[in-house]
């Protein structure tokens, strides 16, 4: 019997490892800019804003639906944020958590912050929270085995929905 190889593809993970080295030339961080040009929200997939903090749909997400939430200032660490910044980035993802519940009607969520390189912060030094919605047997074997993972639905048409459920629940004007 002949021996072959066989292949999944994941094309989108290679706009994530060139992204890396992008981090280092570029001015700033892509969480600065994005609270700074209010006008690219849909490019950028931010779904919202408040007065200090922002809802933004990850743009190499562990499955669909996952969101950043992220504060409007170039902050690393959690003291560095006053107790009204801090509460107002955990209503935000309170809020986060309804709109996903409400559009994808997922069974659970992770929600973290990843502090510093070594934990997994792929931008260490701009605070922000991930909320990721789960599914009950969403770990399957393309996850366990190839360390590889679907993300059914594209960002631009999730975002759209997104966006529709944040202004049904009154977090962005009509």
């Amino acid at each position: 019997m002949a021996e072959y190889n066989k292949n999944l593809w994941a094309p989108w993970r290679m706009d994530y490892i060139r992204s890396l080295g992008d981090e280092l030339q570029e001015e700033g961080c892509f969480l600065c800019k994005y609270w700074s040009d209010p006008t690219d929200d849909s490019k950028n997939h931010v779904v919202w804003r408040r007065d200090s903090t922002f809802a933004v749909m990850n743009r190499f997400p562990y499955s669909n639906g996952h969101m950043l939430v992220a504060h409007s200032t170039h902050k690393a660490e959690l003291g560095e944020l006053a107790d009204d910044e801090l509460a107002t980035m955990t209503r935000t993802i309170r809020d986060v958590v309804a709109v996903l519940r409400e559009t994808l009607s997922p069974n659970g969520f992770n929600v973290g912050f990843n502090l510093g390189r070594c934990a997994g912060a792929g931008l260490p030094g701009h605070i922000h929270a991930h909320v990721v919605p789960r599914w009950n047997g969403d770990t399957n074997f393309m996850a366990v085995l190839a360390d590889i993972r679907v993300v059914p639905d594209s960002l631009d048409a999730l975002y759209g929905e997104l966006v529709a459920t944040a202004r049904k629940l009154g977090l962005i004007g009509k």
